[in-house]
């Protein structure tokens, strides 16, 4: 069956010429996004209850510009001055790129990893003196904890916002060619808004293994798959599928 529709469950790139508006104009394919989860901040109280107090710490792991927002957002609700001398660990260079919304970039003390968590590893592990906090979700891998742990540095974890199940309840009665999926969190979602939710001729996307592994346990069928060697992107794998089944 051919592909004229495609929602993706993530907001739309803000960037131009995305390689969704790539997609669109060379296959003359629909292409709607909708986000399957959002993300809602914790409360000050909360986080106090965690018995964290920013005082205790020089150095901040940020592993997404929602850590970002979500830790500068306590501090300000705590009426703590982050001070100058803090040391800021960011996964990657969007992230570090990111944080300069916050602080004056070139008058702090910025480490940047290249892309995945172990790839910060190695500056943490330089560091090894510093007092580290890591502002989560309530959703972390569990990979993260387990690799600070091995370093025997002094961290704790701070919960400062939670994943949140979108209400997708308009879209009932809208069908999709292709639903594109980027996290188990995303699959929970569509099953927790349909959970009458038959897949028939629906081809299910999904990027990542951990994703792959939650679509399979919901039994859905997998039609497009990355990343891979061959389309080590989502819109990539979209446009090999659709050529081939568009033709």
């Amino acid at each position: 069956m051919k592909v004229k529709t495609i929602l993706v469950s993530q907001p739309e790139p803000k960037i131009e010429n995305s390689p969704y508006s790539r997609l669109i104009e060379k296959e003359k394919v629909k292409v709607d996004f909708r986000p399957f989860i959002h993300v809602e901040g914790v409360e000050a109280k909360n986080v106090r209850q965690q018995k964290i107090d920013l005082n205790n710490f020089t150095a901040i792991i940020l592993t997404s510009r929602n850590s970002v927002d979500h830790f500068f957002r306590i501090a300000e609700e705590m009426r703590f001055k982050v001070p100058d001398t803090m040391k800021y660990f960011c996964q990657s260079e969007a992230v570090a790129y990111y944080l300069q919304k916050y602080v004056v970039y070139r008058k702090r003390k910025i480490y940047v990893g290249k892309r995945t968590f172990n790839e910060l590893v190695p500056l943490i592990k330089k560091y090894k003196d510093e007092k580290f906090l890591l502002p989560s979700s309530d959703t972390l891998k569990v990979t993260v904890p387990q690799a600070l742990d091995e370093l025997n540095v002094d961290w704790k974890r701070g919960i400062f916002y939670k994943t949140v199940i979108s209400d997708l309840s308009d879209l009932r009665n809208v069908y999709y060619d292709v639903l594109v999926f980027f996290s188990p969190s995303g699959i929970e979602s569509l099953l927790k808004n349909f959970p009458d939710f038959e897949q028939n001729d629906t081809r299910i996307a999904v990027f990542g293994n951990s994703t792959v592994n939650a679509a399979t346990e919901a039994g859905l069928r997998i039609d497009i798959k990355a990343p891979t060697p061959e389309t080590p992107s989502m819109t990539m794998a979209l446009q090999k599928y659709i050529t081939s089944v568009n033709k």
